[in-house]
């Protein structure tokens, strides 16, 4: 089961797994400085230990951050409620840290232009 909609071309950035408690970290990312990395770790790790399942955190082709949820059909545990509202409370806390990482995505994976990019935020 999903938590999200619709299936476009993603990169994943990270993700934990509940049911065989790892973490996943794309090493194609590892030039971001390591408290970020470090914050997405936690981030991914507490959240699959309050919910269950499994969670991402992944790039969309605009380069947007987007995270997901997913969870076995027979596992009774898995919280969706909860699930839905620590999304929303992560994306309102982390804001900032999810903006600065889809300029990141933006300028050297897809290779837009920074002045372009700036502009669009004035």
């Amino acid at each position: 089961m999903s938590q999200e909609a619709g299936k476009a071309e993603k990169t994943v950035l990270c993700g934990a797994n509940a049911y065989e408690k790892k973490y996943y970290f794309n090493e194609k990312f590892k030039g971001l400085p390591q408290s970020i990395q470090d914050e997405l770790h936690i981030i991914c790790v507490l959240f699959t230990e309050e919910i269950g399942g499994v969670f991402t955190i992944a790039f969309e082709e605009d380069g947007s951050v987007s995270m997901s949820t997913e969870y076995a059909e027979e596992d009774y545990l898995y919280d969706e409620v909860g699930s839905g509202l620590l999304v929303s409370e992560v994306r309102r806390k982390r804001q900032e840290m999810f903006e600065s990482l889809s300029l990141y995505y933006r300028v050297l994976i897809l290779h837009e232009d920074v002045g372009d990019l700036l502009k669009e935020d004035e």
